[in-house]
């Protein structure tokens, strides 16, 4: 069976998986946005919280994704809440980060001028200074979203959603006929997700970046 037999014949399972790979993706990039715009924001102003909450998070980062998943099996069980948590925080440091380059960047005198015309300093954070430094936010944002598109395919190991589950069987049968197939099918599959977030990401860019910023 050639890989395009192979796609007609279980386009529904990949599908089904291609979808699960998404979501989750999707839904743990939301919550690291959160987190790491909020330790953004928290840590900005001072030198050493700032290099702190970086020097985690790239800590964090450099614990191999196949270890980190099996130390939090015992912890969390098997499916999908190991997946959630490795994945949230494997996403953490390209958007804190940029968070914090993005807000340290904002030009003191609009921050002045907010001030000057009475702003509160919550009112200054989601008025002046969050919408100057999304533009930075966004690209860390589709940083992590590309890294977790793979490291989510390793989910697969602790029995989690997505198109890791078919790289794994393709990889446990190695020699049979589908083996290649299996593999091919989610890896291609990852690498299309994967570019349409970020083209996602561009139009939203372009949607919430003013012309002015972006120039």
């Amino acid at each position: 069976m050639n890989f395009w037999d192979y796609l007609g014949g279980q386009h529904q399972q990949l599908l089904a998986d291609a979808y699960q790979h998404a979501s989750a993706v999707f839904q743990c990039m939301v919550v690291a946005t959160a987190l790491g715009v909020v330790i953004g924001v928290v840590t900005y102003r001072s030198e050493w919280a700032g290099t702190l909450a970086t020097t985690a998070t790239s800590t964090i980062l450099t614990v191999p994704s196949l270890a980190m998943i099996g130390l939090l099996i015992p912890i969390v069980g098997l499916g999908v809440p190991p997946t959630v948590i490795a994945l949230t925080l494997y996403g953490l440091l390209p958007i804190v980060r940029n968070a914090i380059v993005g807000l340290r960047g904002v030009d003191p005198a609009l921050v002045d001028a907010a001030t000057g015309i009475g702003m509160s300093r919550m009112g200054r954070l989601l008025r002046v200074e969050l919408p100057l430094a999304w533009p930075p936010i966004l690209t860390g944002i589709r940083v992590s979203t590309q890294m977790l598109m793979g490291i989510a395919a390793i989910a697969a190991y602790a029995s989690g959603p997505g198109l890791g589950n078919e790289i794994f069987r393709g990889i446990a049968s190695l020699g049979s006929a589908n083996a290649l197939n299996q593999v091919l099918a989610g890896t291609v599959g990852i690498i299309i997700l994967a570019l349409l977030f970020d083209a996602a990401y561009v139009l939203l860019g372009r949607l919430t970046i003013s012309r002015g910023i972006r120039a």
